[in-house]
């Protein structure tokens, strides 16, 4: 038995054990919640390695869960869902989703999406010793390299360095960077991620920064 964690969180029971047993097939513990209550204190009381979660619950929905998890966890969220409207996809990630799926979904693609989010997570112990961030100097270092940043770029560099393969859309990333709550446009933000990747680029040509059209930007680690 796997030491990975699965929580579902789907009032369709039936769909709910379907994604169970497949989940159970790679030999990864699951545990299945059928309605919005209770779901952050089981976050909370328990390891969990990654959320699925679907959008319309009894007594609280999807949206609202995902929002005040993300108030205490980092915990990887796949939002499931029978709403197709883009609108609604760019919400989910907003509020902190780390990927989206629209039923009728194969639970084949459920169980790869799993693994994506959990490869993520141990980039994300991989990536911390590839690139080494130095608050006290405001330097990044990778190898022998070295790199020193602004106080808001690091801010930056080391949100989205938080959450490999995570999308940060421009909002989060203002919040993490401005705490006082200033007014900044998009293109702030943007020039200086660009200045932060070029400066990245000097010490190594692997882009540790990407753009995710539509959205925002992610950390990617060296594979």
């Amino acid at each position: 038995m796997s030491n990975h964690h699965i929580l579902i969180v789907e009032d369709e029971e039936n769909l709910a054990e379907l994604m169970r047993d497949y989940l159970h097939q790679e030999s990864y513990q699951v545990s299945v919640l059928f309605s919005g209550e209770g779901v952050e204190s089981f976050i909370q009381q328990n390891k969990v390695d990654v959320v699925l979660l679907d959008l319309m619950l009894p007594e609280k929905n999807g949206i609202e869960i995902c929002r005040d998890v993300r108030k205490f966890s980092d915990v990887p969220i796949i939002m499931t869902t029978a709403r197709v409207e883009e609108i609604d996809r760019i919400l989910g990630l907003e509020i902190g989703a780390n990927d989206y799926v629209c039923k009728p979904y194969s639970p084949r693609e459920l169980v790869a999406r799993v693994k994506v989010q959990l490869r993520s997570q141990a980039l994300r112990v991989s990536s911390n010793q590839l690139l080494e961030l130095d608050a006290n100097q405001l330097l990044v270092k990778t190898g022998s390299s070295q790199a020193e940043l602004t106080a808001v770029e690091f801010k930056l560099l080391e949100k989205l360095h938080s959450q490999p393969g995570r999308v940060f859309n421009r909002d989060q990333l203002m919040d993490a960077v401005y705490s006082d709550g200033r007014i900044v446009s998009d293109r702030t933000i943007d020039s200086h991620i660009k200045k932060t990747r070029q400066k990245l680029k000097k010490m190594d040509q692997h882009d540790f920064v990407q753009a995710v059209y539509g959205c925002g930007y992610k950390f990617v680690p060296k594979p």
